[in-house]
């Protein structure tokens, strides 16, 4: 068994808002009449609006609901949502009696309602709105919209991101940034300040979720036009530059994260920006450790050391890229002395910033495991969940901390206490990165050895096939997780006594290690359980299965 790649941290800065006591539930319009509208029907609202009135109807006076849909949106400006929430839900009916139910202005306010539902901790109530809102737009949109009927439904989709965001449902939420971006191409002028801001977000929202292939155009295009109305040197390109950093770093192009890297720092320096300096030549000091330069990346945090106050964030981070340094030099204890140093820091913050707190002591207990520190590990990811447990918007690095602690406690026998935290673990990193990225494989992976491990074969089987799906597609057959999957499946079916499926696999195990570079010592523990499955299928009682239960060969014997 192997560990995990380093863990899914945070990427970007999210703001967590605190869910308030239950409300009631947003009231449903009335009775639907007969009208065309979109094929998809949700519980809340369209289901239930009325059509709207003759084109050639003759205008009147300011109805009641729109004074109500303008003081709503009055309040939601000032800042008083649970007013701008009721002053929408108010307007809803008048609406509809003056505009009918597919309309504009009922979009309107019930975005205003998804918007304050969510703002109070109505989330659910939140979706149902913003999802009816969207509804009308796309049918406005399908031969009658234009740019105003665009402007709504993108701010819909916007507050539909940020609702999702607020459950966890980061991947889901991505699509919808996307879609305003759509919307807002349609009617923002090219090149505009806006439309690179909002290139800007959703490439940030891509690298959010590890999808650097669709962030970089993205990134590039809000780069561009950044340069071009701010010019090159300015802070509003250096921000930008530093999120194409991340996007570089994930797509393993650190050569060129580094050349964005010093763009910035130069930016920075010039502005007297300290703290920000800090925080690029941190940023700077990891890529060279990826490239190899620690040398380089230990200037690099002298530096900030020297420049930065003495209980900072910035000065804990930079012994933290230096304790990782040290540690790979195999100077542990100067490594430990370095990790002290930062949770004396760290500690003293309390919950000021609970994601940021969160990342350093992901890193520190990642630190503490490479050293086979496992306990000192697992107690930092325990108070890390603390941490993060009343923080939904956070559940990205929640996943990624309760996979590795699965691991661990796996990896220390510990099965009954693994379970929980991987099953966890696979709810969280789907909806926050998708039905089929890495992490999620790695955490099917080891969920289906722990039950395994318990005797539990079906249920063990069905969570190995699904990481067996993940691994290969992103890895390849012949990638050790991939081969650790396929033994892991082969043990499996031959303790359930499915002798065919179990050589099938473990044939599979065979090809792998033939078609790679491995040592001889793996193919030719591979052939002999390939044996002694034969021969437990023939039911041979000297047979000897599965792999864990055999002797490791000695190395002289061929």
């Amino acid at each position: 068994m192997r560990r995990l790649p380093k863990p899914l941290l945070l990427l970007l800065a999210s703001r967590a808002r605190p869910l308030l006591r239950h409300e009631a539930p947003l009231p449903l319009l009335r009775p639907p009449p007969t009208c065309p509208r979109p094929r998809l029907l949700l519980p809340f609202s369209t289901q239930t609006l009325a059509p709207g009135a003759p084109p050639d109807a003759a205008p009147a006076a300011k109805p009641a609901g729109l004074a109500l849909l303008e003081d709503a949106e009055a309040q939601e400006s000032a800042g008083d949502h649970q007013k701008a929430l009721d002053l929408a839900l108010k307007a809803l009916a008048p609406l509809q009696e003056s505009h009918g139910g597919w309309s504009l202005p009922v979009a309107r306010a019930l975005r205003l309602a998804g918007a304050g539902a969510s703002r109070v901790g109505m989330l659910g109530d939140s979706i149902d709105s913003l999802g009816a809102a969207g509804e009308i737009v796309d049918y406005l949109g399908g031969g009658r919209g234009g740019p105003e009927v665009a402007a709504v439904g993108a701010a819909v989709h916007e507050q539909l991101a940020r609702t999702k965001t607020a459950l966890g449902r980061r991947w889901e939420a991505v699509g919808d940034l996307r879609r305003a971006l759509e919307l807002k191409s349609g009617c923002l002028k090219e090149g505009s300040v806006e439309l690179g801001d909002a290139c800007r977000e959703v490439a940030e929202a891509y690298a959010g979720v590890l999808d650097f292939d669709k962030a970089l155009p993205l990134c590039l295009k809000a780069l561009k036009i950044a340069e071009r109305r701010f010019g090159e040197d300015s802070a509003e390109a250096a921000k930008v530059r530093r999120l194409l950093t991340v996007v570089y770093t994930g797509l393993s192009r650190n050569e060129e994260a580094l050349e964005q890297i010093e763009l910035v720092r130069m930016v920075y320096g010039r502005l007297g920006l300290d703290v920000q300096l800090s925080q690029v030549e941190i940023d700077g000091a990891n890529v060279r450790i990826l490239l190899g330069r620690s040398e380089e990346a230990m200037n690099d945090l002298k530096r900030v050391i020297q420049r930065a106050s003495k209980e900072s964030d910035e000065r804990a981070l930079a012994y933290i890229t230096m304790a990782k340094i040290l540690s790979s030099m195999e100077r542990l204890g100067d490594s430990k002395r370095c990790l002290e140093i930062a949770r004396g820091i760290i500690d003293t913050k309390g919950s000021v910033n609970p994601g940021r707190i969160a990342e350093a002591y992901a890193e520190i207990s990642m630190l503490y495991e490479s050293m086979a520190e496992f306990e000192a590990a697992l107690s930092l990811m325990k108070r890390t969940l603390v941490l993060l447990e009343d923080s939904s918007e956070m559940q990205h690095i929640e996943g990624s901390i309760s996979a590795r602690m699965g691991w661990l406690l796996l990896l220390t026998k510990r099965v009954g206490e693994a379970v929980p935290y991987l099953e966890g673990a696979v709810d969280k990193l789907k909806n926050c990165f998708g039905p089929k990225h890495f992490g999620l494989g790695f955490a099917y992976k080891h969920l289906g050895q722990a039950y395994l491990e318990m005797d539990q074969y079906e249920s063990a089987v069905k969570f190995l096939k699904l990481a067996k799906d993940i691994t290969d597609a992103a890895f390849g057959p012949t990638h050790e997780d991939s081969i650790d999957t396929n033994q892991s499946l082969a043990n499996a079916y031959g303790l359930m006594g499915s002798y065919k499926l179990a050589m099938d696999f473990q044939e599979q195990v065979i090809d792998a290690y033939k078609n790679c570079d491995t040592d001889s010592e793996d193919l030719r523990e591979a052939y002999r359980l390939q044996e002694q499955l034969r021969k437990k299928a023939q039911g041979s009682r000297s047979a000897v299965f599965p792999a864990n239960a055999l002797p490791v060969l000695p190395e002289h014997n061929d």
